[in-house]
């Protein structure tokens, strides 16, 4: 049953182009090409992958000339180098679900702005206060699949002894590299914002600056490198990174995976074989957390940046989180929306994305020495040195919804110390509902290198159920059902308007309805699903002078077109 919710907006409803026989099963990059130059591919089978491989045999004839990169059976997917012509056979063979590229895999988190070494974020978050009662993250695990974490980080080590480091475990999936360390340095910073202690590189006269903790200073760090040197990796290794948090759950007890990065949508997530490894995950009891992006200020769209929330944070099943500024202060009241924050709907399924919002500019946290990122942008680490004399800047700021995303990451695992026994999807609907729903009526922000002014309102497409306050998902004891879903609920139009409905496509008995304690005004506020002069701001977003933007967030043919359909950003300003 649908539960619809009503939004106004004006616009057109773009007619969606007919498929070609066979073509469903090709993501649009395969649809032409070069039929003599072999492509790296990833396969999704009906049957497990290896009773193919072991018969030498897809879909009734030999692969001659195919060489199997990279079984994945626990994905039903492998990655293989096939020739077109042997792509457009695939395709029709039963046991042949989707083929996709192996596609690059990007960071959603770069250089940023240097700022004071003053950081806010932890408390404008409520992780202090939370701490201060005693919750740590001690017990559990957050797998980080990134571009590594350095072993070596006094801030990643246990805070008693500033012995022992809390990164119990490192597997490389990029490269040929045997060391899981962090030679790019995001995967190092994104860790320390879930759990550095903050205070074990002071002690060791590391820095004259004492850090402040992460969210969850006692929590340990899993290492799943799926990025290379230069913080770019490909859909077979991450997926490879996922499946291996899955087979290691019970062995390190991760509660939750962080994926700080993305790429391009280029299909439905029931196609997307990123989309489908995170889910993997989800319903094996791993709480998933994604950047939303950092495309808010693309417009190549004509859409202001909406449409623009990157793979696979598109997933409905997943928490995807767009980023906020904390102005500097422990408040919530001054802050601002990040500018550069990717919005929903999602481009094709059209989602409501993100779910959360934290902060993610100019984010203090842990940096391994001699890495890309420290010597790329010298003037974002925090001065200190070691007591020899010998320069060595243990601190550093990095902006992106790859800094916001870690927030939600270390609140889970927070909720999870509280109440071990919670689903998924109960950690996604406590953290929605009892995120803060104030918000500033707009948000501006000057890039002054090109005199280009961007502008965010606090619409449900920008910052989904609102700002994540960790001290009030701890004090709430609202829990939906065990079996109950919280999928992101689905954007459609109907008459020329927008509806908010409850796709259970993916799920039965999904959680959110017209019910006092989970309905949807509840859950995203009132302001941001029904202020119809916020949300939908005519000269902002559907005017009549944005109609072709109107066509590209509901209609079809971007999903098959040639080019990409929004200019995927590999780095960010900060917004000071």
């Amino acid at each position: 049953m649908h539960r619809v919710h009503k939004l106004s907006v004006i616009g057109l409803l773009a007619l969606a182009a007919p498929l070609m026989a066979g073509d469903e099963k090709l993501a649009p990059e395969l649809l032409s090409g070069d039929s003599g130059e072999p492509q790296d591919v990833i396969v999704q089978y009906a049957p497990p992958p290896e009773r193919a491989m072991a018969e030498d045999r897809i879909g009734g004839f030999r692969l001659v000339g195919a060489a199997n990169r990279d079984a994945r059976p626990a994905a039903r997917a492998a990655r293989h180098r096939l020739l077109r012509a042997t792509l457009v056979q695939l395709a029709g063979d039963p046991n042949v679900l989707y083929i996709s590229p192996d596609r690059e895999v990007r960071v959603t988190g770069s250089s940023g702005s240097g700022s004071s070494p003053l950081d806010y974020s932890m408390a404008t978050i409520g992780a202090l206060a939370a701490q201060k009662s005693g919750y740590n993250g001690r017990g559990f695990s957050v797998a980080v699949i990134d571009s590594g974490v350095d072993q070596g980080s006094f801030d990643l080590r246990d805070s008693a002894t500033c012995s022992t480091s809390r990164v119990v475990y490192t597997e490389n999936f990029a490269t040929w590299d045997p060391n899981g360390w962090d030679p790019y340095g995001h995967g190092t910073h994104v860790a320390g914002i879930i759990g550095g202690n903050g205070v074990c590189a002071a002690k060791n006269g590391g820095s004259s600056y004492k850090g402040l903790p992460g969210v969850a200073p006692q929590v340990n760090i899993v290492s799943l490198r799926a990025l290379d040197n230069s913080g770019v990796g490909r859909d077979s290794s991450v997926i490879a990174a996922i499946d291996r948090a899955i087979a290691l759950k019970t062995r390190f007890k991760i509660a939750v995976i962080n994926l700080s990065m993305g790429r391009v949508v280029k299909e439905s997530y029931t196609k997307d074989p990123l989309c489908q490894a995170v889910e993997r995950a989800w319903k094996a009891g791993i709480v998933v957390v994604v950047a939303a992006g950092n495309n808010g200020r693309d417009n190549s769209m004509k859409t202001a940046g909406y449409a623009t929330v990157t793979s696979p944070g598109n997933d409905p099943f997943v928490i995807t989180v767009g980023a906020m500024r904390d102005m500097g202060t422990a408040s919530k009241s001054d802050d601002q929306i990040a500018t550069f924050s990717s919005k929903g709907p999602t481009l094709l399924d059209h989602f409501v994305k993100p779910d959360l919002v934290a902060p993610g500019n100019s984010i203090n946290s842990v940096k391994p020495w001699g890495t890309y990122l420290q010597s790329a942008y010298p003037a974002n680490t925090v001065p200190g040195d070691w007591a020899t004399g010998v320069p060595y800047e243990s601190y550093f700021f990095l902006s992106g919804t790859s800094m916001a995303a870690p927030m939600v990451s270390g609140a889970a695992v927070l909720l999870l110390q509280d109440e071990p026994t919670l689903k998924p999807d109960q950690v996604k609907a406590r953290l929605m509902k009892t995120a803060s729903k104030s918000f500033p009526a707009q948000s501006v922000w000057v890039d002054t290198r090109n005199r280009v002014t961007y502008t965010a309102v606090p619409d449900i497409f920008t910052v989904g159920a609102g700002y994540l306050d960790i001290r009030a998902a701890l004090a709430s004891n609202e829990t939906i059902g065990s079996t109950q879903s919280a999928m992101s609920p689905r954007a459609v139009v109907k008459n020329g308007q927008v509806l908010i409905v409850n796709d259970t496509t993916g799920a039965t008995n999904v959680a959110w309805g017209t019910n006092v304690v989970w309905g949807t005004n509840v859950v995203w506020g009132t302001n941001v699903i029904w202020g119809t002069n916020v949300a939908w701001g005519t000269n902002l977003v559907w005017g009549t002078s944005s109609v072709s933007g109107y066509n590209v967030v509901w209609g079809s043919n971007v999903a098959w077109g040639t080019a990409n359909p929004f200019s995927e950003s590999t780095s960010v300003d900060g917004e000071r």
